[in-house]
C-alpha cells in the first residue's frame, strides 16, 4: 500500500499533471464565459435577426403531453405537460458554443505555439569574423584578409 501511495505521490507531483489539471480548470471558466457571450450577446441578436425569436424555445413536438401545446409555447410550457421535443433550437445554440469555444481554444494555442518557436530558434552561425591584424571584417573561412593581406589561422 505504501508503494502505491509514493507512486501516486510522484505521478502527481509531475509537472505535466498539474499543468493539465489547470489546463482543465481554466478551461471550465472559459467554457463558462464562452457559454455567456453566447447566450446572453450573440442568440439574442440573432434571435431578433429570424424574427423576434428566442433560440431555445425552438422545439418540434414528437409526441404530446396530457395537454395540447398551443401555438407559440415554450420548451418548458411543453416540458411541464410532458410532451416529447426536438429541441433543435437548444442544438444551434450549443453548436454555436462549441465552434466559439474551439475558436478561443485555437487561437490560444497558436499563440503559444508562436512563442515557442520564437524560443527554439537557434542563433544564426556567424558568417563573418574580425580581422585580427587590421580589424575589418572578412569571411569565416578566410585564411588571408583581402585588406591588409595578413594571414590568419
Amino acid at each position: 500500500m505504501k508503494k502505491l501511495f509514493n507512486e501516486f505521490k510522484e505521478f502527481i507531483s509531475r509537472g505535466n499533471v498539474i499543468d493539465l489539471a489547470i489546463g482543465v480548470i481554466i478551461g471550465g471558466a472559459f467554457s463558462t464565459i464562452v457559454k455567456s457571450m453566447v447566450d446572453n450577446l450573440l442568440m439574442p441578436p440573432l434571435g431578433l435577426l429570424f424574427g423576434n425569436v428566442d433560440f431555445a424555445d425552438l422545439f418540434v413536438v414528437l409526441k404530446r403531453g396530457s395537454e395540447a401545446i398551443p401555438d407559440g409555447a415554450t420548451l418548458e410550457m411543453a416540458k411541464e405537460v410532458g410532451a416529447v421535443t426536438f429541441n433543435y433550437g437548444q442544438f444551434i445554440t450549443d453548436l454555436l458554443s462549441f465552434l466559439l469555444l474551439a475558436l478561443g481554444v485555437f487561437l490560444i494555442v497558436k499563440a503559444i505555439n508562436a512563442l515557442q518557436r520564437e524560443k527554439e530558434e537557434p542563433e544564426a552561425e556567424p558568417t563573418e569574423k574580425d580581422c585580427p591584424f587590421c580589424k575589418k571584417a572578412i569571411p569565416v573561412e578566410a585564411t588571408r584578409c583581402p585588406f591588409c593581406t595578413s594571414k590568419l589561422e
